[in-house]
């Protein structure tokens, strides 16, 4: 719960926290991402920027978590896995969803810095929280551009391998983890004992030759290649059922840091990589120890100059504070803590020459144009497209045909044209228009007024429609696994779909009529437009493609009107006074079934079948019951036994709200160690001040608090501060 926000407000964090949580879903669990490592990097330090400002937090907010969600539908997963390849091996072994894995010591996230004086004000705050004004020791590593993973150990042998989850509950895939390279199944401990239980923290990579390698075989089994090496190995580490051993052992496991069990003794951050190297692990190769943040600021620029030509992509130097005992005395935040951060590289450029822009059509019409470029690989991926986004981004940077540009990857996800290079424009390079017709079905394109984007307004436009039915058949939608492009396009050429509702009219015979499809192919295929017919309302909303409903969205939906009808005839005025729902997303929703069209699809889908469950719809003030109903908290400061979040869920679970400012109405403040400016606000402002005993007291309804007496010391860059 958080404070009332204006419309405009709520709209622009809510937009926020939506579009960083569905860019984080398709980098973590589907692999297949839409934005740059440093766009990405941009918007989530937009929303801290407008979090700090609002004073609010959202519940959901990407800022509150420290790496990728669980994936959230293992029996969608395993109907995915059954139909793979025949030439993935299938292991009896991996014949399972992934269990949930318990991080005993959290998996905590790095803050980044952008740039020069972003590194030093780092040291800075450093600095600061030791009261030193001397220099910091610090150890630098190149950043691997992998996936986390913790690999526990008991009496020396390797018993759970886990991704990083949320930072503090993963997903068991150990036996993926035995396939991969530097992943030892036991210890070695004669040059150094080991404890009972160690945990090793470590990156999941996979090599550039390696990677080049698997795209080479994948290509010669007529496989599709993969994008790039990161995502390559996530993907490959998060397979259930059917597993591509070749993919799985092209990895390799490089050693960072001990989550449990650090040898007695150890005192600096170094001593940890060397331990580790002791019991037999692989580790980040070409760290140093630098006396101070100039020694630091020197090696990042080495790095940065090898990056070129090392065999595993970097995207950045991670800088720890070297002793370990003024690590402890820095602290954490919840999820990332204040000892370490990523320098981050700046993204990989690349020349090369734009020999075509043609227009794409998509789901909703949107004609985008595309720059097919010359091939040129950028940090280790060749790249022949760039998304020109609409004719304001063209117009903006003059990008004409035959220009040659500047093209960046930051990360390892899609390009985008930095600039032209004026000086080398062919004489009779003209600018570039878009069509004034749609290049697929010929109508006439309009731009409502406000728009960037040019759009095809024919709903029957074949592009389109291909478009919407990949999208429903998508894995956040209907999961209808086997419905791919090569399908759906035979399915519109042969007239066998013009509507959405028609996947669900198709019999087995006329999919077995297709091109490369048997009976067996039809039979699977046949099967999950079955399954896909009993779905959830959220993933049925998500399936329709309304403009601006992602995954969030139409959860909150589904909750707040629990059936479908009820929200088909809501008002915009109704959607907007939702709390989570801003006007753009409320227009937009209004709009699609005020539609008769599109009612009548919605009426065609259940007369096929499609069906959903009734959710559980949530009444205003829901969940208000308990020993702190109507009660208003604010955090701050550090507390003994619960973490921030942990605190904000209990006293919410027990009826109250936690904000994130002082005010008159506040009930109580809730003060730890080292607490701050809120601290002195609600002195001035006469609010209660409790600690932590006395807020796990009201908690077991002991009744109301008194305030505390004792006042802790002021701090600095808490994140509700």
């Amino acid at each position: 719960m958080t404070p009332r926000l204006g419309k405009e407000d709520k709209a622009r964090l809510r937009a926020m926290v939506d579009d960083l949580n569905r860019h984080a879903k398709l980098y973590y669990q589907k692999d297949a991402p839409e934005i740059t490592d440093a766009e990405y990097d941009l918007r989530f330090r937009a929303l801290k920027d407008l979090e700090s400002e609002l004073g609010v937090v959202l519940r959901d907010s990407p800022t509150r978590r420290v790496g990728a969600p669980l994936a959230e539908d293992v029996a969608a997963a395993e109907h995915r896995t059954a139909a793979q390849p025949a030439d993935e091996l299938s292991l009896e072994y991996a014949a399972r969803s992934f269990k949930p894995a318990e991080h005993r010591v959290p998996m905590l996230s790095l803050d980044n810095a952008m740039d020069e004086a972003e590194m030093r004000a780092f040291v800075e705050r450093v600095q600061k929280k030791l009261d030193r004004d001397g220099a910091i020791a610090l150890l630098g590593e190149p950043k691997l551009d992998g996936l986390g993973v913790e690999l526990v150990y008991e009496a020396g042998a390797l018993t759970v391998g886990s991704t990083r989850g949320d930072g503090r509950v993963g997903e068991d895939v150990t036996a993926n983890l035995r396939q991969v390279t530097g992943a030892p199944p036991v210890l070695r401990g004669e040059a150094l004992a080991f404890a009972e239980r160690v945990s090793v923290r470590g990156e999941v990579v996979m090599t550039l030759g390696g990677f080049e390698r698997l795209n080479k075989s994948r290509a010669a089994r007529g496989l599709e290649p993969f994008v790039n090496p990161r995502n390559a190995a996530a993907g490959a580490l998060r397979q259930l059922r059917a597993i591509d051993l070749e993919r799985l052992r092209a990895l390799e496991f490089r050693a960072y840091a001990i989550g449990e069990g650090a040898p007695t003794g150890v005192t600096r951050q170094r001593e940890i990589v060397e331990a580790l190297e002791a019991w037999g692990f692989a580790t980040i190769q070409n760290w140093r120890f630098c006396a101070d943040v100039e020694a630091a600021l020197a090696y990042y620029g080495e790095q940065l100059a090898l990056r070129a030509t090392l065999p595993i992509e970097i995207d950045g130097v991670v800088f720890m504070v070297d002793e370990l005992a003024l690590q402890r005395d820095i602290g954490e935040l919840a999820s990332r803590p204040r000892w370490a951060i990523a320098f981050k590289f700046p993204p990989h450029q690349e020349t090369t020459i734009i020999q075509e822009i043609v227009a794409s059509v998509g789901r909703t019409g949107a004609i985008t144009p595309v720059a097919k470029l010359q091939p040129v690989k950028v940090g280790g991926v060749t790249v022949s497209n760039a998304s020109l986004h609409n004719q304001g981004e063209i117009d903006r940077k003059d990008v004409r045909v035959g220009d040659t540009v500047v093209i960046q990857r930051a990360g390892d996800v899609i390009p985008q044209i930095v600039r032209v290079v004026d000086r080398d424009r062919p004489e009779r390079a003209a600018a570039y228009k878009l069509p004034g017709e749609c290049p697929v079905c010929g109508t006439e394109v309009v731009r409502a007024e406000g728009d960037a984007v040019t759009r095809c307004p024919n709903r029957a436009c074949l592009a389109k429609l291909k478009n919407r039915l990949l999208h429903l058949a998508g894995r956040g939608a209907l999961d209808i696994d086997g419905l791919g492009e090569k399908i759906v396009t035979q399915l519109l050429e042969r007239g066998l779909v013009t509507a959405l509702p028609d996947v669900f009219a198709i019999d087995e015979a006329t999919l077995a009529g297709l091109e490369r499809m048997g009976e067996k192919s039809a039979a699977k295929l046949m099967a999950a437009i079955e399954r896909a017919k009993n779905t959830t309302l959220p993933r049925f909303l998500i399936a329709l493609g309304i403009p601006e409903v992602g995954e969030n969205a139409a959860e909150l939906l589904a909750s707040q009107f629990g059936e479908l009808d009820a929200l088909i005839n809501a008002s915009a005025e109704q959607l907007t006074a939702i709390d989570g729902v801003g006007p753009v997303i409320a227009e937009r929703v209004a709009h699609y079934f005020a539609d008769e069209e599109h009612r009548a699809e919605v009426a065609r889908f259940r007369a096929l079948g499609v069906r959903w469950p009734a959710v559980a719809r949530r009444e205003p003030g829901a969940g208000a019951e308990g020993p702190l109903a109507g009660k208003t908290f604010v955090l701050t400061g550090t507390l003994q036994t619960l973490s921030r979040f942990a605190a904000q869920e209990r006293i919410e679970a027990a009826g109250g709200s936690v904000t994130g400012q002082v005010s008159k109405k506040s009930s109580y403040v809730v003060a730890g160690e080292a607490a701050g400016s809120k601290l002195r606000k609600a002195t001035e402002l006469g609010v209660a001040v409790i600690d932590e005993a006395q807020l796990l007291a009201l908690l077991s309804g002991g009744g109301d608090a008194p305030r505390a007496e004792k006042e802790p010391e002021a701090e600095q860059g808490k994140l509700f501060e």
